[in-house]
């Protein structure tokens, strides 16, 4: 990865209230831009919301306020939201905001110049509640219902603007086939291409129905599809439409994370689009599957959708960090959906975080406290074979980073944990401190521990930022941000003599806690 990063959430539809889903993605792209900082890169991490389309205009005229004030309202709810979660996003763009109106402009001004938007009659059917196009045959293959809310498509026929995505067929197929990890998982990509082989229709990008939207440039009564103007935030929240935009060094991102709902917009039509604009394509996007719930499709009318007074209800009994550990290590990053169950996220938190996260430092600073005044005792042996274990663990956290595969990066400080324990266990230092005679080798012990412990604690950081700050803290120092990251991974960074203060990181909670938050 270059020394400028970028990554981006899917732009949150105005028209609905904050829920597991906004969360999840946020989180996990918050927790690889934090990665990127700490090992020393600028990374730009950006959302938002989309704030177009028939459906904000809808419900906006049925409270008899305008589209514009209903935006403002939800938006305003977004963004506590990400302030509620701590996420660190460089950017909250809005697809009402003058600087992105402009800009999207300027782009449709350049596809009509090259010819690849061209004026058309639109004849098929229509998805309102997606607002998405389908082609008589793809409406009957779905049996004229919307895939993802179940009601019936709509007929259309319509006078629209087309982007001529059918003249990027081969040129799509082929950067599919040069870059096998643009799309990710790769059955995800293989789906694209199962789709893609049936032959790629061109995509409406104006509609005349309605009239909350930016407009076509030069041509009156039309109003850019949401869609069109969704995807091109990407870019113009980086300022590629404006000269001298000191942003468009973090182009192109290096994950655009989405839903796997949403796959064939980013994966098909926005690359097409960037063709048309001679603008280079982004590296990766990454399609999660959903939460469900108790083996169920989420839904307010089972009571089994995770809301965010749900989800603020478990930060309130467990943490903000153990919420993120669980969207970042349980959540649905594959291509299977993610359980959400009340009953595993507590076992999930007592048993990583309250046993193993909390325990291992307590047991290590308690001991030092013990038997050496709370100051790092010398390690005679230069530390055995643990700075191999931990070289090859950050070795191994960077590759996972690398391929967004969060779950892995945590397992690398996790394993180093459990190795720690797993030491303390075989070696009883409690046994040994009873001779003194032994002094030397609890001595080495105890700092080959501490040393472990402080780095499972930086590779943990983005994960849990709250308490990976009290554990260094405790052991070690502050993280500072302007520490290169070649010392920070270095094993043996704590000097001997050094304070090290038993931490209480994750108090346990009691089971029936459970019954309070699910």
């Amino acid at each position: 990865m270059s020394q400028t990063s970028c990554i981006t959430t899917p732009i949150y539809y105005v028209n609905d209230r904050p829920h597991i889903g906004h969360a999840y993605t946020s989180t996990i792209c918050d927790v690889w831009a934090r990665a990127g900082r700490l090992v020393g890169r600028e990374v730009f991490f950006l959302t938002g919301t989309d704030e177009h389309g028939s459906k904000v205009e809808k419900s906006a005229t049925a409270r008899g306020i305008s589209p514009q004030a209903l935006a403002d309202e939800n938006a305003a709810e977004f963004q506590r939201v990400l302030a509620t979660f701590g996420l660190t996003n460089d950017d909250f763009i809005r697809t009402t905001q003058p600087r992105h109106v402009g800009q999207v402009q300027e782009f449709l001004r350049r596809l009509m110049a090259t010819g690849d938007v061209y004026l058309g009659t639109f004849e098929g059917w229509y998805d309102e509640g997606q607002e998405e196009y389908h082609t008589e045959n793809k409406a009957r293959e779905l049996n004229y219902q919307s895939p993802i809310s179940g009601k019936a498509l709509v007929r259309a026929t319509e006078q629209n603007y087309y982007f001529r995505l059918s003249a990027f067929a081969d040129r799509l197929a082929k950067h599919f086939a040069d870059h096998p990890t643009f799309v990710r998982p790769t059955e995800r990509a293989n789906e694209m291409l199962g789709r893609m082989r049936d032959g790629l229709q061109d995509v409406p990008i104006t509609r005349t129905n309605f009239s909350w939207g930016i407009a076509m440039p030069d041509a009156p009564g039309h109003v850019v599809y949401v869609w069109i103007d969704a995807l091109l935030n990407y870019i113009t929240a980086l300022g590629l439409a404006t000269p001298h935009a000191e942003r468009t060094k973090y182009w192109p991102a290096d994950y655009h994370v989405v839903g796997k709902e949403i796959l064939w917009f980013h994966a098909v039509i926005w690359p097409a689009l960037l063709m048309a604009l001679k603008l280079p394509l982004p590296k990766c996007i990454y399609a999660h599957s959903f939460w469900i719930a108790d083996g169920k499709k989420m839904s307010k009318s089972l009571g089994n959708f995770v809301d965010l007074p749900t989800i603020e209800r478990y930060n309130a009994t467990y943490g903000l960090d153990a919420w993120r550990w669980y969207m970042s290590t349980q959540g649905p990053l594959g291509t299977t959906d993610a359980d959400f169950n009340g009953k595993h996220f507590h076992e999930t938190y007592t048993n990583d975080l309250v046993n193993t996260v909390g325990n291992c430092p307590s047991r290590v600073g308690a001991m030092i406290a013990k038997y050496f005044g709370g100051k790092l005792p010398t390690d005679a042996q230069a530390g055995g074979e643990w700075p191999s274990r931990c070289d090859a663990a950050i070795a191994k956290w960077e590759q996972c980073m690398e391929v967004f595969d969060l779950s892995g990066a945590a397992r690398c400080a996790m394993d180093l944990l459990r190795q720690v324990d797993v030491m303390i266990n075989d070696t009883e230092p409690f046994k040994l401190a009873k001779d003194p005679a032994n002094t030397p080798r609890l001595s080495s012990i105890l700092n080959q521990c501490a040393q472990t412990v402080r780095i499972a604690g930086v590779m943990l950081e983005p994960f849990l930022p709250q308490r990976m700050g009290d554990l260094a803290t405790a052991f070690g120092g502050m993280p500072n941000k302007d520490t290169n990251w070649s010392a920070r991974k270095k094993y043996g960074a704590i000097s001997d003599g050094h304070p090290i203060e038993k931490v209480a990181l994750f108090p346990r909670v009691d089971a029936t806690a459970i019954s309070q938050t699910s």
